[in-house]
């Protein structure tokens, strides 16, 4: 057995141990994934579309609508906007969004929770602690994209969302390996020490980049996560795809709840110069819905 094999067996059974101690409550009953059933309409909507294509005057009225829809939209996000305060007041949200390959039946997803959007400008503040309104438990969204402008998680990118005062949201989308994830709690490795300059080989491969440096609290992200277990103020949690967990959607990411930080500590990474990372125990709050455990073998 290598090193680095036995000194991640030796996390993982410290995680477990620090999980057991939490005393978790997971429901009796935990829903497993379903297909979401394409609508009864999508036939009926595939043939008028093929009618229409036969109809140039048609399909060239339907172009000009199309691009009269795109003109008048709110909900589109433009790079000229790009750094832009956002006004927040705006009740600018459509309802019941849906994306034409699951309205035509083409595609089915075994999210068994509402939709999110995937564009358009923000309604809240993804800069507070709890919830979104109008976001439930169990939402989802086909990209980080979308988990932005529902304010969830604000990053397409990075897992951590934060500030002076703790952090708002977390992204799990795979982890590192000793981390454990129980769905009701879980461990989690902060950000930083790597070298985000690149290699000659890899220049934009940065974030799967060996650990080159010890990680710190200084760090603005850990930063806000151990200020979150000082405070306990929530922590929003989203899981993707990604992540191997039982409790992880097969696609797209989803909102699981809401999370304290119930504790950080610094510990030696699973790397071969053993530098030392940011660890963190979340602790899912009482009285949400239970989180869905995923279909066995990611069918």
């Amino acid at each position: 057995m290598s090193a680095y094999e036995k000194q991640r067996l030796a996390n993982i059974a410290k995680n477990k141990k620090l999980l057991e101690e939490l005393g978790l409550s997971k429901p009796f009953f935990e829903p497993v994934e379903k297909p979401r059933k394409p609508q009864a309409t999508a036939k009926k909507r595939k043939i008028e579309q093929i009618e229409d294509n036969d109809s140039p005057q048609k399909k060239s009225s339907r172009t000009l609508d199309a691009s009269s829809d795109r003109q008048n939209s709110t909900l589109r996000r433009s790079t000229r906007n790009r750094g832009k305060a956002i006004d927040y007041s705006a009740e600018i949200i459509s309802e019941d969004y849906i994306p034409d390959s699951f309205k035509a039946g083409i595609r089915v997803t075994k999210n068994t929770g509402p939709l999110g959007r995937e564009d358009g400008k923000r309604v809240h503040d993804p800069k507070k602690f709890g919830a979104i309104p109008g976001i439930e438990v169990g939402t989802w969204w086909e990209s980080r994209q979308g988990c932005s402008a529902d304010s969830i998680h604000a990053p397409w990118v990075a897992g951590i969302s934060g500030g002076p005062e703790g952090a708002y949201s977390v992204a799990l989308s795979g982890g590192y390996d000793d981390d454990i994830d129980d769905g009701y709690a879980f461990t989690y490795t902060g950000s930083g020490g790597r070298d985000l300059r690149g290699t000659k080989t890899a220049p934009k491969n940065l974030r799967t980049a060996p650990q080159s440096s010890d990680q710190s609290f200084d760090h603005s992200f850990n930063a806000a996560l151990k200020k979150s277990a000082e405070t306990k103020k929530p922590v929003r949690v989203i899981r993707g795809f990604k992540s191997t967990s039982n409790y992880a959607p097969t696609e797209g990411y989803r909102y699981d709840g809401l999370y304290t930080v119930e504790s950080a500590w610094m510990q030696k990474g699973l790397n071969p110069k053993g530098y030392l990372v940011c660890k963190y125990l979340f602790k899912r709050l009482p009285d949400q819905p239970p989180i869905p455990v995923r279909m066995s073998g990611g069918d």
